[in-house]
């Protein structure tokens, strides 16, 4: 079922339940205001005629003619006159006697002085009514043909007008329905013409501030993260083509002038060497790639534990030795550490000492005498690991795009290296709930400061 016939179908429910409660409440209403009428109307006729009977001295038999007569064109009032002690004294009809007074009821009247009930549809009235300082008990009796009758033709005209208002409503709420979704209609039709293609498209945003308007301005944000998402994509996959590319061309290169032509040992071995350093390059390029895409994993898909900062720079630097020969590091601690807990952070083991390996295989990369200054301190809340080298530096504009990925600055020259890195462990640190800043002077060194939340 469409959202359109839904809301139509809703608001036709919810009118139409209003309706009949109005309706019905009304009908009460009307049907309880008729009886307190009538009822009124039963005791004004009863005082009357006890006025006739006892004031101007009518005669029984007269009055008693006059309900006869009037009863055949009108509904007359019958009413009966009884003395304190429930004797009858008048009586308009006792043949008919439509009450059918019992010692019971008149004590009750007498009791209560004022009683009304129904009998059969008709309506009963008993009063205590005073005359010369004796009490007598009246009771009258009608049947309400006329406003029976009304009441009866409000509630037709009521369940009339019901059902034929009903359709209207319908297609009143059709039309309000309609038009309240033009703006959905429209959305839809813009996204479906919005595909990988043509992202730059955007849904349409009025200055109003309903809950479309702000639909819109959010699908038109989640337009534009997909559309930085591709194109992040897109130069990623460029990157990694071209890196990949050129040790593969180096390789088939060396592999190609190796069998050109009989050479000597000493130059098939240094074809190997020169095919076997770029097959390097290939293996740490693909190994950077796996730990970029598992630095890019949700947060909640990665193990986390409390581990040992100086312990992961330990395991970090003796790696990055062991693979390059001559490169030295030193550990300081500023302060003392009063527990444990101020150099363990709540981190991946494996991600982070990628992250440390990173930086302090680029300072000694980076430096002359291939060495590297890693401080640890602490504050309140957080471990913060300074990372400082006197290497060539960084220019201001690099270090804009420095943790860019494949990004490699005007200092590429100086030594190898496939831009990963850096975006690499700024992922790792952001992942971490931690922060990375650099500082660096040209010809004077750099410094990495991250900062960690300890335990």
């Amino acid at each position: 079922m469409k959202i359109r016939t839904r809301l139509s179908l809703l608001y036709l429910a919810l009118t139409a339940a209003v309706l009949l409660g109005f309706a019905f409440i009304i009908y009460i209403s009307a049907k309880n205001d008729r009886e307190k009428e009538f009822y009124t109307r039963l005791e004004r006729e009863a005082v009357t005629k006890a006025n006739l009977y006892f004031d101007a001295k009518v005669d029984a038999k007269t009055l008693q003619d006059i309900y006869k007569n009037n009863r055949l064109t009108i509904n007359e009032v019958e009413v009966a006159i009884f003395s304190e002690d429930l004797k009858l004294l008048y009586h308009d009809s006792k043949e008919i006697d439509a009450v059918k007074e019992t010692r019971a009821m008149l004590s009750k009247i007498r009791d209560k002085g004022h009683i009304n009930f129904t009998q059969n549809g008709w309506q009963v009235t008993g009063i205590l009514h005073a005359y010369k300082g004796k009490n007598y008990i009246i009771t009258a009796i009608a049947y309400d043909k006329y406003g029976y009758k009304k009441l009866d033709s409000r509630f037709e005209t009521s369940v009339l007008v019901f059902f034929i208002t009903l359709p209207l409503l319908y297609f009143l709420a059709l039309y309000f329905s309609k038009k309240a979704l033009e703006p959905i209609t429209d959305i839809t039709e813009k996204a479906n013409l919005i595909s990988g293609s043509n992202l730059h498209l955007r849904l349409d945003v009025t200055e109003g501030k309903d809950e479309l308007n702000t639909l819109s301005q959010t699908f038109n944000t989640m337009l534009t993260r997909l559309e930085n998402s591709f194109d992040s994509q897109k130069q990623f996959i460029s990157n990694i083509s071209h890196e990949i590319r050129t040790p593969l061309a180096a390789i088939i290169t060396e592999l190609e002038l190796a069998d050109r032509n009989d050479k000597t040992v000493d130059e098939y071995k240094y074809a190997v060497k020169n095919a076997l350093k770029d097959a390097s390059r290939l293996v740490k390029l693909s190994n950077s790639l796996l730990d970029l895409a598992k630095a890019s994993y949700d947060p909640s898909e990665i193990s986390m534990k409390p581990v040992r900062a100086d312990e992961l720079l330990l395991d970090a630097l003796h790696i990055v030795q062991v693979a390059n020969k001559g490169y030295e590091a030193e550990i300081n601690f500023d302060g003392f550490s009063d527990s444990d807990s101020q150099v363990t952070v709540n981190g991946n083991e494996y991600l982070l000492r990628v992250a440390f390996m990173n930086i302090i295989e680029n300072a000694c990369k980076f430096s002359t005498n291939k060495r590297c200054r890693i401080t640890i301190s602490f504050n309140e809340n957080a471990l913060i690991i300074t990372f400082s080298d006197n290497g060539i530096g960084i220019e201001q504009t690099d270090i804009d795009n420095l943790f860019t990925p494949f990004y490699r600055g005007k200092n590429k020259k100086f030594a190898e290296g496939n831009g990963i890195g850096l975006s690499l462990t700024r992922r790792i640190v952001i992942l971490h709930n931690g922060t990375i800043s650099v500082t660096s002077v040209v010809c004077k060194g750099s410094e990495f400061v991250i900062t960690l939340q300890h335990l």
